[in-house]
């Protein structure tokens, strides 16, 4: 049987996957051809011709992604940094736009000194965050939290993967950001908070990806989008040690809202906004500054003294 041409079924994958209304088709047709051929994107053009039983399969992949099924959910990984991590049904499918919180929480540990660094993220959902640091960082002391079961199970699960490779394995906890009581063992000795929580606010209109196979509570955070990030910052405000600095994903309508948050509260300072690739409001970063108090008690020869043994 004669072999047929890849360049053509993409073309045709990229028409259906058009109609069907998928933001990024040609992407997606591509995306789904080099996961099915186990070669990278960039070297499709090096496959001219295919047998007709890989067109067949094409085809499958293509007709669940006309349904609106998430690229992700079908080929069961979703990328960020250095690294892949298996998603699906449970868990939260991580988004491009949350490289740009793990590249400037990286760009914050290099100023870290030499002290290995302690980070804590939060709504950790797939742990790809916290295992992109981890990976990037082999240093770290890196904590995750996430509430849901399921999304944990996915967690679990990809950072044993990526210890199994050599990461540095990770500490991972069950438990509600907005829990005043938890991790207490944490208090005032975490240098960096990262979160990309439940941010949209309700009856914000989805595409069907995101509103029929992301889970609700990873999604929404009430009203206005802020339900989970205000009682966050009470407990970020408590986790970060004086010079620890926090990054936390928003909608694109709370950029100016978050940032207010921070401002309110006298022990942040440096309250910046970021924006995303598009120009959107992205993530807000502040850093943990003393108190007068805390200035005074660190004046202290004790004090002084602690810090020349550290």
């Amino acid at each position: 049987m004669s072999r047929l041409p890849l360049r053509l079924a993409l073309i045709e994958a990229a028409k259906q996957l058009d109609a069907a209304g998928v933001p990024s088709p040609r992407t997606d047709a591509e995306l789904l051809a080099s996961h099915l051929l186990g070669v990278e994107r960039t070297r499709l053009g090096l496959i001219p011709l295919v047998d007709p039983e890989v067109i067949a399969a094409f085809d499958e992949l293509v007709a669940q992604r006309v349904k609106r099924i998430p690229l992700q959910h079908i080929i069961g990984v979703a990328s960020m940094g250095n690294i892949d991590v298996a998603v699906g049904p449970g868990v939260f499918i991580p988004r491009p736009e949350t490289e740009l919180l793990m590249g400037w929480a990286l760009s914050f540990l290099e100023g870290c000194g030499s002290k290995p660094p302690v980070v804590l993220d939060l709504c950790t959902g797939s742990g790809v965050l916290a295992l992109s640091i981890a990976e990037a960082r082999p240093d770290a002391v890196v904590h995750a939290v996430e509430k849901e079961p399921a999304a944990l199970a996915w967690a679990r699960r990809n950072a044993a993967d990526r210890e199994a490779v050599g990461d540095t394995p990770i500490h991972l906890h069950q438990g509600d950001v907005t829990d005043r009581n938890l991790l207490p063992g944490l208090e005032g000795g975490v240098d960096l908070v990262v979160s990309n929580p439940p941010y949209i606010p309700e009856g914000a209109q989805l595409q069907p990806e995101v509103m029929d196979y992301d889970p609700h509570t990873a999604l929404f955070g009430g009203a206005d989008g802020l339900s989970v990030i205000k009682p966050m910052i009470s407990n970020i405000a408590r986790w970060l040690r004086i010079g620890g600095a926090a990054g936390i994903e928003h909608d694109d309508t709370n950029g100016d809202g978050v940032a207010a948050l921070f401002s309110a509260r006298r022990v942040f300072g440096e309250v910046a906004q970021h924006p995303d690739l598009a120009g959107r409001p992205r993530f807000v970063v502040a850093r943990r500054v003393a108190t007068d108090v805390e200035a005074q008690r660190n004046r202290t020869p004790e004090a002084q003294s602690e810090r020349m043994a550290e």
